[in-house]
């Protein structure tokens, strides 16, 4: 358990220390780390999508393990929506994106290169499937639902271009179709998109880091309950729930691996960009990763 915390874990959660080092002491403002953030999100992250999907087996997929956890996600979110929004009375949008939080993973970004880092290929495709899963359906109706939480009586003219001009979409959607219908890239494409998305994961997190170290970290009954149910509940439903069924050990490995992750960064950037306020959800995603050291460890 030490090696892997000290070999594979800390390396990984090192960007986003760092980040919120310097932000702390103010050697990066949060301008700045706004803006690595909106390169980030624009730039790389989409680059980082469109090859991965691209690229995928989906013949391999165990979709039996990947509808148990998206099954186990659903559940979970509308606990957690009603949890914050009818007994911790926290605004409509702002407990959607809480209960976000309890189910969108920092997979693609933290879970999947320690996982790769400590199973080597063997982690890669049931990691991969959840990448998949959560960056196809689970963002997308994270993006399309908020913009209509926070404007339903807005331009249905104005919310669809926001969605389909939304680049990460666009990734998502382009890695689909190329992959389904077996559509080649040209190889020069995929290498300047590799070049580029290996710059998602350690720039998102610096600039994560540094964005929320201007955030109160002391707790709240909120906090606590968001940050229980994502790092003990979600992993324990998504345990008993891959106990149904047969499949190879490492798929449910990994999963529950994934389930036990921090919560994602995209409910804050979401929150940001809406303009809903996220002195609940920041401290969520800053405490989720600071316990889920010790959890991830010690699962693996």
């Amino acid at each position: 358990m030490l090696q892997v915390l000290t070999h594979n874990i800390l390396p990984i959660f090192s960007m986003l220390a760092l980040g919120f080092i310097l932000g702390f002491f103010r050697k990066i403002s949060f301008k700045e780390a706004t803006a690595v953030n909106r390169i980030a999100f624009l730039v790389l992250q989409p680059a980082l999508i469109f090859p991965f999907i691209n690229e995928l087996s989906l013949d391999e997929f165990r979709f039996d393990a990947i509808a148990s956890y998206a099954t186990c996600q659903a559940f979970l979110f509308f606990i957690t929506y009603w949890i914050t929004s009818q007994i911790l009375r926290r605004e409509k949008t702002e407990a959607w994106l809480l209960g976000m939080a309890t189910i969108f993973v920092n997979t693609l970004l933290y879970v999947w290169p320690i996982s790769f880092l400590i199973y080597g290929e063997s982690a890669s495709l049931p990691i991969a499937s959840i990448v998949a899963w959560d960056s196809t359906v689970t963002f997308a109706f994270f993006i399309i639902s908020t913009d209509l939480l926070v404007t339903p009586h807005g331009s249905a003219i104005k919310s669809t271009r926001r969605v389909v001009t939304n680049p990460v979409l666009i990734a998502i959607v382009l890695g689909c179709v190329t992959n389904i219908l077996h559509i080649p890239i040209p190889e020069p494409c995929i290498t300047a998109l590799n070049f580029a998305g290996v710059g998602a994961a350690p720039l998102t997190l610096f600039a994560l880091g540094a964005i929320l170290a201007g955030h109160n970290l002391r707790i709240s009954p909120t906090i606590i309950t968001v940050s229980g149910l994502k790092l003990i509940v979600f992993p324990v439903m998504v345990w008993g729930a891959l106990k149904i069924g047969d499949r190879p050990p490492t798929w449910n490995t990994m999963l529950v691996l994934s389930a036990a992750g921090p919560s994602g960064a995209m409910a804050f950037a979401l929150a940001v960009l809406h303009g809903v306020r996220t002195d609940q959800i920041a401290p969520v995603i800053i405490w989720t990763s600071a316990i889920s050291i010790i959890s991830l460890a010690w699962l693996s």
